[in-house]
Order: structure tokens, then C-alpha cells, then sequence
């Protein structure tokens, strides 16, 4: 496979043979163009490209990607020592997490023209200071929508995790670990020690940052994860991770392989989980209780992912999902208004402030 990279010191040719993964891909570019810290663009007129939401274990052949021929344009991010510099004000990095994500939240932002979601895990000016973003979406805690799935003795439904900066983890937790209290902690743990078992994958260029420093902030409480979590959490458990985006629909897949999944839904800058709970005939009420829900599935059932589709077509239906590129956002400790998370990220470093909401 041959790739023309255009980067800012020109044009490159890289070359990469059947074996290579995502990982090797972006390695590759980071190294021949000696930019640690990039997003990337295809096509024409060119789109947001992240290779890296596939898996960064994937094959590149395995995925949906055709790149063999293209020109791929790198952008620059700036480092911490770059934002530090008078005089600078180009564009600085993403909100974090958010992301994604089938491979989807990681260090690069941008979402691919084919399908995965925006990752969430990206470049942060100080660790110790992660960006909150709260979100406006309809509530339905009280009312989530079901899904009658007869041939399984019960209903699909959504079981909302709260908004406290570890939807992820509380998502995917209650499938994997239960109700167990200290989940959370437990399941960034062992994000960090994924990160820190395999240096050669989870590298600066793939972080977007240090990766001692990554591992510290991922364990803050306050700290969003996304595709790299998902990733690494997937493959401790040996589960797939199904990962439905409200927005458009489509199903990221992450660890795919494996006898066993459990199903994510994606709205944007939260997830939640999808789960079967048993009811009596004709199964349109699911009233037994959640601790009688099942989380975990057969892989070969798609008739459950189907059915969790068909959930968030009816949450796409109530608007339950934020565009991150587009919606209006509102800085809470000081009124200021913006569009999307880079002018967030533009307004923290500018001003510090790092507790954000959508305006409106």
C-alpha cells in the first residue's frame, strides 16, 4: 500500500505492506513527517479523517478505509510548549472525549467520511484541568424508550447513565462488573495499565500526549474516555463493543471477533447502555426491574442490535444526541458564547475556564 503524505514540510510517499495496522499507519506518518501531535484530511473537497477509531490493533486491510493511492494532508496540533509561545493562535485541541469510538473516543478529534464516531480522548492543556462540557438533551430517565423483542421474552431498552464525566465507564461497567460501587475506578485503572503495557501502540503520536501524562489524567474522576478506553476495555474482558451514534445511526465495532458483545449508545458527548429486559407477553413494558436486565449478548444475535438500533432511531427522533462540530455551547463560569468544541478549547486556553454547557 502507497500513500502520498502532504504535510506542511511538502510531499511525502509512504509505503506500508499487508500486515500493517492503524497503529502503523499513523506511527509511520508521524514519523516520516516528524509532527508528533496531527490530525489528517482525504478526499476532495478534503474531509476529517481518524484512522485510529477502527482499533489501533486493526489491520488496515480489514477495514473500510481505501487507502492505497490517496493523499492524506496532515495538520499540525500544538503542543503544550507551542500554546505557550506569544504570537500563536491558530486552532488549539479538541475538547476531550467525547469520543469515539467501533474502534471510536481517540487522540484524533475529527470523524472519518466513512463512519466512526468523534473520539473523545485528545490533547489536554493541563491534565490537572479537563474541560466539562454539560450537555441539553431531552431527559428521559423517566420515560426511556423500549423496543419489543418477542422472540427473546422481553424488551430493548436504554438504560441512562448520569452525566458525571464517567458515562463510559458507568455504561460499560454495568455490563461487564454489575452494580459494582468502585467499577469506575477500578475499569480507568486498567485503562492506564493497558496504555502502559503496550508503549510501541499507545505512543505520544497516538495519545496526543505523554502517556504517563495521559495515564494520570484518564484516572481523574472528572475525565471522559472514548475510543482508546473502549478499546482496551473490550479486550480485557473479551467482549465486543457495539457502539450505536444516535446521530447518524451506524454501529462502531470495537474488539470485533469475540463470542460475546454488549451494545453502547453514542449521543455525542454521552453513552449510555443498551440492555433486554425480560416482560410478560406482548413484551412492550419492560416492568420486572433493571436487576433482572441482560447486558451482555451472543455476537451472532444481530436481532438485539437491530432492535438497539431501532431504540435509537426513536432517540434520533427526540433530538437525544448533540452535534459537537455545530451546537451552540456556553462557558458557565462566565457567560461567553461559541459554536462546537473548538471554540470551547480556543476559550479555556484563553481564559481558563473550563466548565462549559450547550447554550440555548
Amino acid at each position: 500500500m502507497r500513500l502520498r503524505i502532504r504535510s506542511p514540510s511538502g510531499v511525502s510517499t509512504i509505503t506500508l505492506d499487508d500486515s500493517a495496522t492503524v497503529s502503523d499507519l499513523l506511527t509511520t506518518i508521524s514519523e516520516t513527517t516528524s509532527i508528533p501531535l496531527f490530525d489528517l484530511k482525504w478526499g476532495f473537497p478534503p474531509q476529517p479523517l481518524d484512522p485510529s477509531l477502527y482499533g489501533l490493533s486493526t489491520l488496515l486491510k480489514d477495514t473500510d478505509l481505501k487507502l492505497n493511492g490517496e493523499q492524506l494532508i496532515v495538520i499540525e496540533r500544538e503542543t503544550e510548549s507551542q500554546l505557550s509561545k506569544p504570537g500563536r493562535d491558530e486552532a488549539t485541541p479538541q475538547l476531550d472525549q467525547v469520543s469515539p469510538p467501533s474502534s471510536k473516543s481517540t487522540s484524533f478529534s475529527s470523524q472519518p467520511g466513512s463512519s466512526k464516531p468523534a473520539a473523545r480522548s485528545s490533547p489536554r492543556r493541563n491534565p490537572s484541568d479537563p474541560l466539562s462540557l454539560t450537555r441539553k438533551t431531552p431527559a428521559l430517565d423517566d420515560d426511556p424508550p423500549e423496543i419489543p423483542i418477542p422472540s427473546h421474552g422481553g424488551t430493548v431498552v436504554l438504560r441512562v447513565m448520569p452525566d458525571d464525566n464517567s458515562c463510559l465507564f458507568r455504561a460499560l461497567g454495568s455490563a461487564v462488573m454489575g452494580d459494582a460501587l468502585d467499577a469506575m475506578t477500578e475499569l480507568r485503572s486498567l485503562v492506564a495499565q493497558g496504555i502502559q503495557a503496550e508503549p510501541e501502540l499507545y505512543n505520544e503520536a497516538i495519545l496526543q500526549q505523554a502517556p504517563d501524562e495521559y495515564c494520570k489524567w484518564i484516572q481523574m474522576p472528572s475525565s471522559w474516555g472514548g475510543a482508546i478506553e473502549i478499546g482496551i476495555m473490550a479486550q480485557n474482558f473479551d467482549i465486543e463493543v457495539c457502539s450505536i451514534n444516535v446521530q447518524d445511526l451506524r454501529v462502531d465495532r470495537f474488539n470485533e471477533g469475540m463470542p460475546r458483545r454488549c451494545i453502547l449508545v453514542y449521543s455525542g458527548i454521552h453513552y449510555d447502555t443498551i440492555a433486554l429486559s425480560p416482560s410478560d407477553p406482548p413484551h412492550t413494558k419492560a416492568d420486572l426491574g433493571a436487576e433482572l436486565d441482560q447486558k451482555i449478548f451472543d455476537a451472532d444475535d444481530d436481532e438485539v442490535l437491530e432492535k438497539a438500533r431501532d431504540l435509537c432511531r426513536v432517540l434520533q427522533q427526540k433530538n437525544y444526541f448533540t452535534d459537537t462540530q455545530k451546537f451552540d455551547i456556553a462557558c458557565n463560569q462566565c457567560g461567553w458564547k461559541g459554536k462546537g468544541e473548538k471554540d470551547a478549547v480556543r476559550h479555556a486556553t484563553e481564559t481558563n475556564h473550563y466548565d462549559f454547557g450547550e447554550a440555548g
